[in-house]
């Protein structure tokens, strides 16, 4: 008889786990998603010490930062596929394990091949993350809280990427960066056994709100995501992720140069109005947390349209230092409306597919890698600020594609059926 078959009387619903136990899966999971946020980090934040040790161009320190994310592309595709097969709990033990590993064999790495070869690998195993590890705990809980789950987990990265920017400032890094690795490789090496103690056995669980028990595996989860009732929604999504992608790398990736070399301001104040676009950030993730699980998935959609007149306002309009920390920030609020995306990518499709829908996120990283060399080229030809006009025509074709996808939150007024059964 089938592991998932409704009368095997090991099989239990996530609604009877107790919610201590729930809880306590989803606090160990944040503690994963901040080494994650950590070891995804250091290929900014440790380049120059990287590129010194190892006697790097600027394209070829920039080009490790290439070779994550196609690894994380990789690692999404296949390790989500590989969860949603033989279980997200055993995946998940190989995923922390296997970022903890290659984050530190970082500090070995001693010529631009090896280190192209060990980012890969490594977002290899970090590109898993939103569709293993987010996967997981969306499973666990109804659909009226993933919203604000799912902002604690952008928390989570953001506090991870403020640690890792502080160990660096504090002069640790500056003395060993080494030092630096080997902290974001040892704790998720050590939390890794203890995913089989703290997170439930998904192999034994139906979802929070699936009625049924899957359907037999018969053919590759991914090729399932391109059946003829799901295609349309898999292609929008694609489509929506990869205009995010671009949009912000048009304007995040550009935009401390745009600081210096357009508004000729010094480094310190840089700093200071960039810092503000984080504030923002961490505000919108919990904001639109729960607008996403009160008012529904889709009229989020809303963010990413205030998100690209803001870019050109920015561009146009704002010329002090205090305006552009203002503007800064209502950007970065803005198109953090994003945290909405891991509940809907979960809930458009099967249970059972959740982990391969969610690796959707990943796939916009091909339509990003063009934006560096599209911005760039209009850089030259028209000017930065031209160039970077084009993050806000992306972020409001996001917003039309977004409002193209079904909803997924049933107002528990309205008596309507769910999209999926």
């Amino acid at each position: 008889m089938a592991l998932h078959s409704v009368s095997h009387p090991e099989v239990i619903r996530a609604e009877d786990v107790p919610a201590a136990r729930r809880w306590i899966a989803f606090a160990f999971l944040m503690f994963a998603e901040f080494f994650y946020g950590w070891s995804w980090n250091t290929v900014d934040v440790l380049r120059p010490q990287i590129r010194e040790s190892l006697g790097l161009t600027l394209t070829q320190a920039g080009s490790s930062y290439t070779a994550q994310s196609l690894g994380a592309l990789v690692g999404a595709v296949v390790l989500g596929q590989v969860a949603d097969r033989f279980g997200r709990r055993r995946t998940l033990f190989f995923v922390i394990a296997g970022y903890a590993i290659f984050g530190a064999l970082g500090t070995l790495v001693g010529s631009y091949p090896q280190l192209l070869a060990q980012r890969f690998l490594l977002g290899f195993f970090l590109g898993a993350i939103f569709p293993v590890l987010i996967a997981t705990y969306m499973s666990l809980f109804p659909s009226t809280m993933r919203g604000k789950l799912a902002a604690l987990g952008q928390g989570s990265y953001n506090l991870s990427v403020v640690a890792l920017g502080w160990a660096y400032g504090t002069g640790v890094g500056q003395q060993d960066w080494r030092f630096l690795l080997w902290a974001g490789a040892i704790p998720p090496l050590l939390l890794a056994p203890l995913v089989f103690v703290f997170v439930p056995n998904d192999r034994h669980m139906r979802p929070w709100g699936a009625d049924s028990s899957p359907p037999p595996w018969r053919r590759l989860p991914m090729v399932e995501l391109f059946a003829p009732e799901l295609v349309k929604r898999t292609l929008l999504l694609f489509l929506l992720v990869g205009l995010n992608f671009f949009a912000y790398q048009a304007f995040a990736g550009w935009v401390t140069t745009y600081l210096k070399e357009v508004k000729n301001y010094v480094p310190e104040m840089i700093s200071r109005i960039v810092y503000w676009q984080f504030i923002g950030a961490v505000l919108g993730g919990f904001f639109w947390g729960w607008f996403s699980d009160r008012f529904g998935r889709r009229l989020s959609a809303i963010g990413f349209f205030i998100g690209g007149a803001s870019v050109l306002v920015y561009l146009t309009a704002l010329h002090t230092p205090t305006q552009l920390q203002f503007g800064g920030a209502v950007w970065g609020f803005m198109i953090t409306a994003s945290v909405a995306w891991a509940p809907w990518m979960s809930e458009l499709f099967p249970a059972h597919l959740r982990s391969t829908a969610m690796s959707i996120f990943n796939w916009g990283r091909l339509i990003s890698m063009t934006s560096p060399l599209v911005t760039g080229a209009i850089a030259d030809a028209y000017g930065l600020s031209s160039a970077m006009l084009l993050s806000a025509g992306a972020f409001m074709m996001g917003g039309v594609v977004w409002l193209l996808i079904p909803e997924t939150v049933v107002r528990r007024s309205r008596a309507q059926a769910p999209l999926l059964p």
